[in-house]
């Protein structure tokens, strides 16, 4: 998909999703705990809806992103790669990511290269679907009473899957928990806390994990 086609996707499908307001900004929000006057960098900031919320709380924000049409609706940010985020060493006190990360094939850069633009003593915040989600093959199934049921997916077998996104697809990549907590830790992150968190439309799924939330801090 280029970055155009997810552009008019993205728009069209995701950029108003209740969940964001219902459910994923305020699970980022009680990870990355904003400060007010303090400066974050979001990455994959898409349109910039996450980020009006964080600077709705006193902070200010700089977006990156790969399309550069939803940097121009994000009002203010730049156009790069996570894996070579272009800038300074040390600039931010905060970065945070928000179901970004699953699209991105080499997260243990991105851990790196967050940890480098980060101050000492600085965070980050991320929220993503959860590993059991992001597993190939796993999915929510309606039996023919319409049940929803769980079809766990290869958690231990990395790999990724394409998911339709309008008339092309979106790739996920998959991680086990474990392996996506050890890259933090290798590129230096100390973990504070995690959020394991149930789907938010199914009931009877109130058991498997849906979405996962961490805040990191480097020593």
């Amino acid at each position: 998909m280029s970055w155009s086609e997810l552009f008019e996707w993205w728009v069209s499908e995701v950029s108003e999703d209740p969940a964001y307001e219902e459910v994923v900004t305020p699970l980022l929000l009680q990870v990355l705990q904003p400060e007010s006057g303090s400066r974050y960098l979001d990455v994959g900031c898409g349109e910039g809806r996450v980020m009006r919320t964080v600077e709705f709380r006193g902070a200010s924000v700089v977006g990156l992103d790969l399309s550069y049409e939803l940097v121009s609706r994000a009002g203010s940010g730049v156009v790069a790669d996570m894996a070579r985020m272009p800038m300074r060493d040390h600039s931010f006190p905060g970065v945070y990511s928000v179901l970004t990360l699953e699209h991105v094939a080499d997260h243990e850069t991105f851990f790196s290269e967050a940890a480098r633009v980060t101050t000492p003593g600085g965070v980050l915040a991320l929220v993503i679907n959860h590993p059991t989600w992001t597993a190939p093959g796993s999915t929510p199934i309606a039996d023919s009473e319409g049940e929803i049921l769980w079809r766990p997916g290869k958690y231990f077998s990395g790999g990724s899957s394409e998911v339709p996104a309008g008339e092309s697809t979106v790739t996920f990549h998959h991680r086990s928990l474990g392996e996506l907590l050890n890259a933090a830790a290798a590129a230096g992150w100390s973990l504070e806390e995690m959020v394991e968190q149930p789907h938010h439309g199914f009931d009877e799924q109130a058991g498997i994990p849906r979405l996962l939330a961490c805040r990191w801090r480097r020593p």
